[in-house]
């Protein structure tokens, strides 16, 4: 586990704490993020069959996750099945959006992306990927 890559869902906090308790409790099977986020920090995308070390806030390895499905899709093409699989207590695809658009127009994802002013739109690239949890410690 010590050589995988790592995972960390949003910033380290409540909302990284959430997330993680939900992919440890199997309700968490899948998440999206910006492809300008990845093209800005030089990340590279998931793939299929890529496993990784789930991060908690504290930067300790809780969980190791395997990806089962990518795909680049329209922000407004988003389905209820991603957002639900998401495990938030999304209802909708409006909430889901209206979560997500919070958190990408946040100061920390500006300040990552380098751009204050960010903000997206129905046509923004959105990466949704499908994982699996393979392994808890």
């Amino acid at each position: 586990m010590d050589v995988l890559p790592t995972a960390e869902f949003a910033f380290p906090g409540p909302l990284r704490d959430q997330l993680v308790s939900a992919i440890l409790s199997g309700a968490k099977t899948s998440t999206s993020g910006l492809v300008l986020s990845y093209e800005r920090t030089g990340e590279p995308m998931p793939e299929v069959g890529q496993r990784s070390a789930v991060l908690d806030s504290a930067g300790r390895r809780v969980a190791v996750i395997e990806v089962t499905e990518v795909r680049v899709v329209r922000l407004a093409d988003v389905d209820l099945r991603h957002a639900l699989d998401e495990g938030e207590g999304y209802g909708s695809v409006a909430q889901w959006r209206a979560g997500h658009e919070t958190f990408w127009h946040s100061a920390e994802v500006r300040e990552e992306l380098g751009d204050p002013g960010f903000t997206v739109d129905d046509d923004t690239p959105v990466l949704v990927e499908r994982f699996r949890l393979v392994h808890v410690v």
